[in-house]
């Protein structure tokens, strides 16, 4: 049988956020997934191969080419390849547009996290970088979130602007320190290997969503941040030891793993946050997140979701 190739544009066309944060929580649902990655490294470039396979859903491979040094260039950072194959016999049911899959993916993988641990009443979202991720999470909390207001940070202000340029929604700031403690839900998609978030700039109430970093020398925020709030994650397995997020505060004796509350496979273990509370999360991926958003993305393509 001949795979189904699923392009982006209209690959998205059939998709919806809110779909998908319940596909995410159905895949939890099944088998925990089998998963494995590689990272091979060229300073500052990354090749990153992640496979998982989930009975029920069927088996993934997503190998990603992380180049910084891209964007300078008006060319894409992080580019790849999708490849997923059908559960009962092995066969590949479809190529799915790398794009397609990372941009949903690391977005819906978050806002569940959000709808989950954030507060009710949600006024205004802060981000903080100006990266083609940034874009996707103001489409993505907008649909989760749509009475925000968005606003921007980014080290290079004219970047912030830039952005928030092409959102009605959305302003762009230059002061962090003072932006955070106005928002409601802090999301950061920096690829910083220093913290930019310092935690005695959180007030009570809010929730914190870090997406950027993904490589054990990477942080976004810093020990006091972690340390004050309830730390939850999309992966025990896929983050604690592999993300500088947590990965370091680990190593150094800062947290502990009884520290980090729950993850995906304890849906029920995710409490949202009240007045006196801070909830983190660290959004570290995974291929058995891609496994769940390329079947999604097939069963809209195909009408049967």
């Amino acid at each position: 049988m001949t795979p189904t190739i699923i392009p982006f544009e209209a690959g998205e066309a059939r998709l919806d956020w809110l779909d998908l944060t319940e596909a995410l929580a159905h895949g939890h649902t099944l088998p925990k997934a089998e998963i494995d990655d590689t990272f091979l490294y060229r300073d500052p470039d990354t090749l990153l191969s992640r496979a998982a396979w989930i009975d029920g859903l069927g088996q993934l491979v997503k190998t990603a080419t992380i180049f910084p040094g891209n964007a300078a260039a008006g060319k894409p950072s992080v580019n790849g390849a999708v490849t997923l194959f059908d559960d009962t016999d092995g066969t590949l049911s479809a190529l799915v547009d790398f794009h397609l899959v990372t941009k949903w993916k690391t977005a819906g993988d978050s806002l569940l996290a959000a709808l989950l641990l954030a507060p009710s009443d949600v006024h205004e979202i802060l981000i903080m970088g100006a990266g083609t991720v940034s874009g996707t999470l103001v489409e993505a909390f907008s649909a989760g979130f749509p009475q925000a207001r968005f606003t921007i940070w980014n080290r290079t202000f004219a970047r912030a602007e830039a952005l928030a340029a092409k959102y009605h929604n959305v302003v762009a700031v230059a002061d962090l320190e003072a932006a955070v403690p106005k928002a409601d839900i802090i999301l950061g998609a920096t690829m910083s290997t220093e913290p930019v978030l310092k935690g005695d700039w959180l007030r009570p109430g809010q929730h914190v969503n870090l997406i950027g970093a993904y490589r054990p020398d990477m942080r976004e925020a810093d020990d006091t941040a972690l340390t004050r709030a309830t730390v939850y994650v999309d992966s025990f397995d896929t983050t604690l030891d592999h993300i500088g997020e947590l990965k370091i505060p680990l190593a150094e004796g800062v947290i502990t793993k009884d520290h980090v509350r729950a993850d995906y496979y304890d849906l029920e273990g995710f409490v949202r946050g009240g007045p006196d509370d801070i909830t983190l999360f660290k959004n570290g991926g995974g291929a058995h997140l891609d496994l769940m958003t390329a079947r999604y993305i097939l069963d809209r393509w195909t009408g049967a979701a």
